[in-house]
């Protein structure tokens, strides 16, 4: 499956008991920026993929951007300027 966002917006692989992915989704929504949740505990194969982004780690928030690229625990700032680029 392709998780890759449209232009303007992220994927957000997140698990449900993780504060930085509560704290990140919760800005993203106040300043606007369209983003995909993926559970990685719920969606076959997706621990997996962001394990593979993270060098074998299953760390979130892990984030798609629109031109391929990931960041592992971004600040809303680095979102916000990649986005921009």
């Amino acid at each position: 499956m392709n998780y890759t966002p449209d232009a303007g917006g992220i994927t957000m692989f997140s698990t449900p008991w993780c504060g930085y992915c509560t704290r990140l989704k919760s800005q993203l929504t106040k300043a606007g920026i369209a983003y995909r949740d993926i559970d990685i505990e719920a969606v076959p194969g997706t621990a997996e993929l962001v394990a593979t982004i993270n060098g074998g780690n299953q760390t979130v928030p892990t984030v798609l951007f629109p031109d391929g690229s990931s960041a592992t625990n971004p600040s809303l700032a680095e979102v916000t300027a990649r986005l921009a680029a």
